[in-house]
């Protein structure tokens, strides 16, 4: 919304009923004009489009609302219809289907109308849940069905509505139905029900029935049943009260949901950091005990800090967002409505694969619960964590935090749905007075100091087969922004009064197609661009050849239909703008947003790499940029004179600059050839090379500062294996040209003693020929590219070794100007 209307609902409460309506109707079409996103389909256009049915939907959230009827999360779910009462064969085959899902989820009750992913199911439970329902009662669902709507009733009904003859055998319904208990949704216990045990005394509030939740009918179609469901939940919305204007102060107790998340981990740091606040975290756990283990293990996850000063600070209050009033008894609801001054909604749903009926509970009427709580008790602002997701529209062309937002029948997934119906409720909200502030992150990159990220955000899954498989689909824009720095601007936001009420974009600086393949070069990972539908195919293709368990979600999105359809909305989207993020930023001294670049990528490709998903660049790759060296002299047993001939033929290379700077290490092959050890060269079956070893500390007293360490392994023509420890020294002498060419070697048979040393050299007309004028790049790489690397590589190994060669000298003067009466034992032996 803009912030006219922003202005009209802060004083929408000022003043008397009739101003009040006329406030409302102006702000409804408005907020209407923002659903439509500029022409398409509104609530107008929404009941037109689910016809009747959807009508009696309203109406029935109206009645609802007017005669005072309670209802919850659980009821809105139900279907209704012929089917509905659990009689006759839809009844029966929703029985035998939900014993069958039973046995996915041991001790979690499961009846005809609990979702399967609600209670606990994983996405490779639904794939053998398939497998079951076909193999032992023949029922042929599909996987997209269940993630669609994953209520055994909604699947029986489907599966009767697509064959009406469908007729299983008695007994494979009955051996279905007996093979594990299932309880009722009705005797199924509810979130276990929570008394503060200590707290103050409060003031008395009026009691506020839980809000209805409208059921709704099933329509024909699948894309007219989401916008049924829409529809009830927007009518829900309308029955929310009245709130008045929280005070303008920064919060000092504040409702957190989602802080076991990756985002809202984050935020509860942050907030501790930041803010005098005492965080309030919703858990859904048995108890506090157990909430607080949970939390715990989420932040230690992330690589966060879990302390008792961070625990001093925090209240773990057990609950549910998706149950009415969060799952707490009246008591408690009540108090927590007078006790905290802020309400942060971070906790949702992440599932591009199920579907709206499957987590609108979550990501709608968890919302829409938190807005109750914000308008009751104490006044007080919700800050509510959106997405872009409500911009995924093929086509759309901007997508401005007071742009018009998608076309709710444009939207392919049921989480980019939810994720509107959840704005478009609050909007609701907005014209009731309460103050919502809506932030909307893009992708959550990794933390840029840890590297910590989600390894199973789309977006990590999408760059780690970016970086496992080195192709890219051709995007326009990824946005996306680190998770630390989308958290603090969050926080900063709910800390702030003046910022409260607005909408914000929190996606930091967008990155083209040019900007990812130009950090992943940096990286040592040369990727080729492909069309988009190429990609995902070859992507699907390489994960069913060699799976990577990680990844199995991401190959399950770019099959499904419905996620591919996101994610083309996603990549093909134009830039994100963000002004008024900017500008908060900017007035408040915060960190500016800047484009997730070359370091903090490489930083997350290589936690992804530790989680398993991604691959960074090994020796198996093509080398980035290698060239040769050469090195004579002379071997001999260990301590007696060096008189056998030695050569070393090697070459030297790197997979990536980045390799330089996180590691100083160079990759190693080549051959050794001394008679002394074999008729046959040697041949190096792995080696590598550090520059400046331990930082360039010396040896000896300081007396030698490595600059070069080299380790071998070797097999001879034989099959035996060597080692062989080569190392540079940086002395203050004058021979400097020297030491930077001259490497004391000791060698041995593996796993045994040193049995031979002595020196190898680089010869003086050989070093510019072939370690300068010899360097070569990656023929994939430009011209202006490969100019780039040799210079790169030219800058940083000189200044490694001037910085080497300085050193000793720098340790003399330092001990030549050191005034002290007394000598060390070493100042004498030198």
């Amino acid at each position: 919304m803009g912030d006219a209307d922003v202005d009209v609902n802060m004083n929408a409460n000022d003043e008397d009923p009739a101003a009040r309506g006329l406030a409302e109707t102006g702000q409804r079409t408005t907020g209407e004009s923002i659903e439509r996103g500029g022409g398409g389909i509104g609530v107008a256009g929404l009941l037109a489009k689910v016809g009747a049915t959807a009508s009696k939907v309203a109406a029935a959230g109206s009645a609802a609302a007017g005669n005072g009827a309670s209802g919850d999360a659980v009821s809105g779910d139900a279907p209704v219809g012929s089917a509905a009462s659990g009689n006759g064969a839809a009844g029966t085959l929703a029985e035998a289907i939900s014993a069958i899902a039973a046995r996915f989820l041991p001790g979690v009750p499961m009846g005809p109308d609990t979702d399967f992913f609600d209670v606990g199911g994983t996405s490779v439970d639904a794939v053998e849940l398939v497998a079951a329902l076909s193999r032992e009662i023949g029922v042929e669902v599909g996987l997209d069905d269940v993630f669609a709507d994953a209520r055994p009733r909604r699947l029986a009904e489907r599966t009767l509505a697509q064959d009406p003859a469908y007729a299983p055998s008695p007994a494979s319904l009955h051996a279905a139905s007996h093979v594990a208990p299932h309880v009722a949704p009705e005797a199924a216990p509810h979130a276990p029900s929570h008394t503060p045990a200590t707290h103050p005394p409060h003031l008395p509030i009026p009691a506020a029935r839980p809000l209805p939740v409208p059921a709704a009918p099933a329509p024909a179609s699948a894309p007219d049943e989401d916008l049924a469901l829409v529809l009830a939940d927007l009518a829900r919305a309308d029955t929310l009260p009245w709130a008045r204007r929280p005070e303008p102060v920064a919060p000092r107790r504040v409702l957190l949901t989602g802080a076991t998340g990756f985002l809202g981990g984050h935020m509860l740091l942050d907030l501790l950091r930041h803010s005098d606040a005492h965080v309030v975290c919703l858990v859904r756990a048995a108890d506090e005990e157990a909430g607080l283990a949970r939390l715990g293990a989420a932040l230690s996850g992330f690589s966060l800090p879990w302390s008792s000063e961070i625990r001093r600070r925090v209240t773990v209050l057990p609950g549910d967002l998706r149950e009415p009033r969060l799952g707490l008894t009246e008591e408690r609801w009540r108090a927590l409505a007078d006790e905290v001054d802020s309400v942060v909604g971070v906790g949702a749903a992440v599932d591009f694969l199920r579907g709206y009926a499957s987590l609108r509970r979550s990501n709608v009427a968890g919302p829409l619960a938190l807005a109750e709580l914000a308008a009751a008790g104490r006044p007080k602002p919700l800050h509510h964590i959106s997405s872009i997701a409500v911009f995924n529209e093929v086509g759309i062309e901007s997508m401005g935090e007071d742009d018009p937002v998608a076309h709710i029948d444009a939207l392919a997934a049921g989480y980019d749905k939810s994720k509107w119906a959840a704005e478009a409720a609050l909007r609701r909200a907005r014209e009731h007075g309460l103050v919502v502030t809506m932030l909307r992150p893009g992708g959550i990159g990794g933390h840029t100091k840890t590297g910590a990220g989600n390894p199973q955000d789309l977006s990590s899954g999408m760059m780690s087969a970016f970086s496992r498989f080195r192709t890219v689909p051709g995007f326009r824009y990824i946005n996306a922004a680190p998770v630390d720095w989308v958290s603090r601007i969050a926080v900063a936001v709910v800390c702030e009064p003046d910022a409260w009420g607005y909408n914000y974009n929190l996606t930091g600086v967008p990155s083209a197609l040019s900007d990812v393949v130009r950090d992943m070069k940096f990286a040592g990972m040369n990727v080729r661009v492909q069309d988009w539908d190429e990609w995902r195919q070859d992507v699907v293709r390489r994960l069913k050849a060699e799976p990577v368990p990680e990844l199995d979600f991401l190959a399950r999105v770019l099959e499904s239909p419905t996620a591919r359809k996101l994610c083309e909305a996603t990549l093909k989207g134009p830039a994100v703008t963000c002004e008024r993020t900017e500008a908060f930023v900017a007035e408040q001294g915060l960190p500016a947003a800047v484009r997730y670049g070359m370091r903090e990528q490489t930083e997350a490709f290589e936690r992804l790499a530790r989680d398993g998903l991604a691959r960074l660049p090994d020796r198996s790759d093509p080398p980035y940029l290698w060239f040769p060296e050469t090195m004579e002299g002379a071997l001999g047993p260990v301590g007696a004179s060096a008189d056998s001939r030695c050569t070393l033929s090697l070459t030297l290379s790197i997979a990536s600059m980045y390799q330089l700077v996180r590691e100083r290490r160079v990759d190693v092959r080549g051959e050794l050839s001394c008679p002394l050890l074999h008729p046959e060269p040697l041949v190096v079956e792995r080696g590598d090379l550090w520059v400046r070893p331990e930082e360039g500390i010396p040896l000896e007293h300081g007396m030698r500062h490595p600059l070069l360490r080299y380790r071998l392994l070797l097999r001879d023509a034989d099959g035996r294996q060597w080692w062989l420890e080569g190392r540079k020294f940086a002395r203050a002498r004058r021979d400097l040209w020297r030491q930077t060419r001259a490497l004391s070697v000791r060698l041995g048979r593996e796993g045994q003693p040193a049995t031979l040393a002595g020196e190898v050299v680089v010869p003086s007309d050989s070093y510019v020929r072939d370690q300068v004028d010899g360097i070569r790049v990656d023929p994939r790489l430009s011209g202006q590219e490969k100019r780039v690397a040799k210079l790169t590589w030219l800058a940083w190994f000189g200044l490694e070794i001037g910085r080497g060669l300085l050193a000793p000298f720098a340790r003399v003067g330092a001990d030549l100007l050191d005034l002290r009466g007394t000598t060390t034992p070493t100042e004498r032996t030198r």
